[in-house]
């Protein structure tokens, strides 16, 4: 009888922390996913591309900073072109109407700033908007509005600051994708946790 407590309680241990593991290990995904992606060489490229679909992307030696969110959920095998392709058919009204579209176009809609913001929004992926650095977790996509005014989004990972305060960012702001310590650089207006 007491053998059988003490398998009871030691899997009830083991499956609180696989539970907790799994989360972890999920966000720990998109983290490496992203730092692989500042391994390429990346020229910051916004042409309109026709590409394939599903799982189409423009050339691989170009892009801009939603293909960085793109390219790392796509590594995980998530393939966002398709997801918010989909979403915006059956919601189109739920998305910005700013570039003056009344279809979707599986070429750009999920390389648009906006239209992430929207699908991860409407996924439930929003998080709180905070200046707390403890609050930005690896794996979490945070979307800024720059100084010019135009959206810019980016990749969590887990790598700390110089200072150790904050965890730094992969993105694509004009420089190829790389990994840089600018969480609190722009205006935040947009934080999520997309688990797929």
């Amino acid at each position: 009888m007491k053998h059988n407590a003490q398998i009871f309680s030691f899997l009830l241990f083991l499956s609180g922390f696989l539970s907790f593991s799994q989360t972890t290990a999920e966000k720990l995904l998109l983290s490496d996913a992203a730092l692989m992606l500042t391994k390429d060489d990346v020229t910051y490229d916004p042409s309109y591309f026709s590409i394939n679909y599903p799982n189409g992307d423009v050339p691989s030696d170009k892009g801009v900073c939603t293909d960085v969110v793109i390219r790392a959920y796509r590594k995980l095998g998530v393939d966002l072109q398709k997801e918010v392709h989909e979403d915006m058919k059956s919601n189109f009204s739920a998305y910005p109407k700013l570039w003056g579209l009344k279809n979707t176009d599986k070429n750009i809609d999920h390389r648009r700033v906006p239209n992430l913001m929207t699908y991860f929004k409407r996924k439930g992926a929003s998080k709180p908007i905070t200046k707390n650095p403890n609050n930005y977790l690896p794996g979490d996509v945070v979307a800024w509005r720059l100084n010019s005014g135009l959206t810019h989004i980016g990749i969590v990972v887990n790598k700390k600051s110089k200072d150790g305060k904050r965890h730094l960012v992969v993105h694509n702001i004009g420089a190829g994708q790389v990994l840089e310590d600018c969480l609190f650089d722009f205006k935040i207006i947009g934080h999520y946790r997309y688990h797929y």
